[in-house]
């Protein structure tokens, strides 16, 4: 694997993280609290994952310029930054909802985990629309 090959690599953790985001509130919503912990234990994991090849990534290449033009160099900024905005937020977010878990706090964890969530799952999502708009298109 070559540098060259990291922000594919990012979309797949990206999307990976999405689908056990996904999987674990199907789960937990379906009162099965194992597979619940295990998807969304799975979903820290590759998201720390990107996070490492994130970082490999951008500490070699530096940024990426996007070369659209007109309304998709609109719409790639907007969903860049409000990725980026949440992508920050996220991270204590995870943490907090993770920990309150682990210590069996329950009902905080679940207070906390309806705002994570929906804020992880569009960072996860949106991660893979910035890599597509950036590299693919």
């Amino acid at each position: 694997m070559t540098t060259g090959d990291l922000p594919a690599l990012n979309a797949a953790l990206n999307g990976a993280s999405a689908l056990l985001i996904v999987t674990g509130y199907v789960a937990i919503r379906r009162r099965h609290i194992l597979a619940h912990r295990a998807c969304m234990l799975a979903a820290v994991s590759t998201s720390i994952l990107f996070l490492a090849s994130y970082l490999l990534y951008h500490a070699r290449v530096g940024s990426v310029p996007y070369r659209g033009t007109g309304f998709a160099r609109t719409l790639y900024f907007s969903i860049l930054l409000s990725h980026t905005v949440l992508a920050v937020a996220v991270v204590p977010l995870v943490s907090m909802t993770v920990s309150r878990a682990l210590r069996s706090r329950f009902e905080a964890h679940v207070r906390l985990a309806r705002w994570t969530l929906p804020i992880w799952l569009y960072v996860s999502v949106t991660g893979v629309v910035v890599y597509l708009m950036l590299y693919r298109l």
